[in-house]
């Protein structure tokens, strides 16, 4: 204290908050800790209040908030809680933007990528909605364009699914996104997912409706994986019994150019990361069983 006045310099308020002389100098120059009066040779003066008031600019300013938003609330010009509010709603864009930068750069360093396939991966992370959107409707429209589709809505409920990056999305999501978007904008994938809508058109018009081809693709997973339970090799004898009672006397040529395009690894993971993307969770994709039904159909003259 100085001189029996209970005031103090700022040497005095530093040993008593912990607090260095240069902080409270530069926030008592910048307003935000004015002092009471100054002393006969000109030293800045404090007393208990100054403290408290000290106490809460640390507060603040370990909270995150300026010296302009810490003067506005200590002179009452903006209350505590509208300034709180206010930055959280930048934190939030804070933290979803390093979401975005964390999850660009834990791809990168997984695949190894190159600096010109790591701005690319940050451009397609950073899109906006409306461009992640566009981006995907435009897949789905080149998919059915043109064909005579039983249900007139399948192509709007495709574009539905096909709905972008959520707005505050997790570090997966924006790495499924990330290979996503590349994905869909390869012009080979692109071709094969157009040749799988023609399958399925093809097969309507021959009367095969999307349930009879659900249950077709229940009853495969089923039977495969009980051939694979019992070690059955798909080349073997034994695959045969398993093959006819799947496809008893059907075109076996075309069963398997429908399988290798409807549900080869490139259109299995697209369904994977799309339900990532959504957050609907990862959908098992039956690999192994379609696969082994696919080398069975092979060995016995598949081309």
């Amino acid at each position: 204290m100085n001189d029996g006045t209970g005031l103090m310099t700022i040497g005095e308020l530093a040993r008593t908050t912990g607090l260095t002389v240069r902080t409270i100098r530069y926030w008592s120059d910048e307003g935000a800790l004015p002092p009471v009066t100054r002393s006969t040779g000109g030293y800045r003066l404090y007393d208990a209040a100054s403290v408290a008031r000290l106490e809460l600019i640390r507060t603040l300013r370990e909270l995150g908030l300026g010296l302009d938003d810490v003067r506005r609330i200590l002179s009452g010009e903006a209350t505590l809680a509208r300034i709180a509010a206010a930055h959280v709603s930048a934190l939030d864009a804070q933290i979803s933007s390093l979401k975005v930068t964390r999850a660009v750069l834990s791809t990168v360093a997984r695949r190894g990528s190159t600096a010109e396939e790591m701005t690319l991966m940050n451009r397609l992370a950073r899109l906006s909605t409306a461009e992640r959107q566009r981006i995907l409707r435009d897949f789905v429209d080149e998919m059915f364009h043109g064909l005579d589709l039983a249900d007139p809505d399948i192509r709007e409920r495709m574009r539905t699914l096909a709905a972008g990056l959520p707005d505050d999305p997790t570090p997966e999501q924006v790495d499924a996104w990330v290979e996503l978007a590349e994905m869909v904008q390869d012009p080979a994938f692109r071709a094969h997912m157009r040749e799988v809508a023609e399958f399925n058109a093809a097969g309507r018009d021959a009367g095969v409706t999307e349930g009879a081809a659900m249950w077709f693709a229940k009853r495969l997973v089923e039977l495969a994986r009980r051939a694979r339970e019992r070690g059955i090799d798909p080349a073997s004898p034994e695959a045969e019994p398993v093959l006819r009672e799947l496809l008893g006397d059907g075109d076996r040529e075309a069963v398997l150019e429908r399988l290798r395009a409807s549900f080869s690894d490139r259109v299995a993971r697209y369904r994977e990361l799309l339900a990532t993307v959504r957050g609907t969770g990862p959908l098992p994709a039956h690999r192994e069983e379609f696969a082994w039904v696919v080398a069975a159909l092979e060995a016995r003259g598949g081309s």
